[in-house]
């Protein structure tokens, strides 16, 4: 494989399960080198779409080419190429830390020796543990243990499928942290992931729903292309607040996000300051009377929910 070509093609690729279109007419590139995330809810199609890419699913339609082989007609010229590290926790509960890794590099016909300078910044966490049984590593843990058992052999590209689910936000933040000492290392990574948030540590991130994706693009990008004026508002009867603007004549949208509501006005010409003035009358008038808030710049989230309403009302 030339260090011109992708990592990843997909074109048009369909796989049902059942009568569920898992996945439906899904096509994306990813470059060498670059952290691509797939962003969206449980039941999006994130962990078929990874199982093909993988090779433990064929699609039923379209073409999806790994490290420049065909998925479906050459399976083993990709795997040895891979590294997967699955949502759930698929280490053996009673080896070592230390047995884990070598039975992994093993698989691979090579020596945890050899994999060290990759696996090192990652390693140095868990050496006070070798001898400690995997299942009973904390969860922080075991995601370390699992990512250096899925790159002791030193991949080309490097599968993550919700590494960061079921753990708490410190480590999943030191997670991420960890992925970025592997960045500059000619590795490939592509990472799903349920949590919005995560969006801004990819270089590029595609929302998926439904089997499809919404949008595709960096960040900060998909963001900038959100089209309506958003505003973050407060007030002490959040559900009261919530149902009143959803009421409004111009509103688009109102979902709760923290404390606040995030309200999507159909307006575009008017300033801010005009359209809280008017959805401050408008609350009062219904009896929410502390209405506050201020124009914010939208969130991957906000994009996410937008597509969906958007999608739902053409249909």
């Amino acid at each position: 494989m030339s260090s011109a070509e992708p990592a990843i093609v997909v074109h048009d690729v369909h796989l049902a399960r059942g009568t569920t279109r898992a996945v439906d007419g899904v096509s994306f590139t990813v470059p060498r080198g670059e952290r691509f995330g797939v962003i969206g809810p449980d039941g999006a199609g994130k962990t078929t779409l990874f199982r093909m890419l993988t090779t433990l699913l064929v699609p039923d339609r379209g073409t999806a080419h790994v490290l420049g082989h065909d998925v479906a007609g050459a399976p083993w010229a990709v795997r040895p190429q891979l590294g997967y590290m699955p949502g759930r926790f698929a280490l053996y509960p009673d080896l070592s830390v230390a047995e884990n890794l070598a039975f992994y590099a093993d698989v691979f016909d090579t020596t945890v020796e050899a994999g060290m300078a990759r696996i090192a910044p990652i390693w140095s966490q868990l050496a006070p543990f070798t001898a400690r049984r995997a299942g009973a590593l904390s969860g922080g843990m075991k995601q370390k243990l699992a990512l250096c058992c899925a790159l002791v052999h030193r991949p080309t590209l490097l599968v993550l499928d919700e590494p960061t689910t079921g753990v708490d936000a410190v480590s999943r933040r030191e997670f991420w942290d960890l992925l970025d000492t592997l960045r500059g290392d000619d590795l490939t990574i592509i990472v799903s992931t349920p949590y919005m948030d995560e969006a801004s540590r990819c270089d590029r991130v595609a929302l998926m729903q439904a089997g499809r994706f919404l949008a595709v693009d960096t960040p900060a990008a998909i963001s900038a292309g959100f089209p309506l004026p958003l505003f973050a508002l407060r007030a002490a009867d959040r559900i009261g607040m919530l149902a009143t603007l959803r009421a409004f004549p111009h509103a688009v949208g109102a979902w709760p996000f923290g404390e606040t509501v995030h309200y999507t006005d159909a307006r575009t010409g008017l300033a801010p300051d005009a359209v809280l003035a008017e959805l401050r009358a408008w609350a009062g008038s219904r009896g929410i009377a502390d209405l506050e808030g201020e124009a914010i710049t939208a969130g991957i989230e906000d994009v996410f929910i937008h597509e969906l309403a958007e999608r739902e009302r053409a249909a």
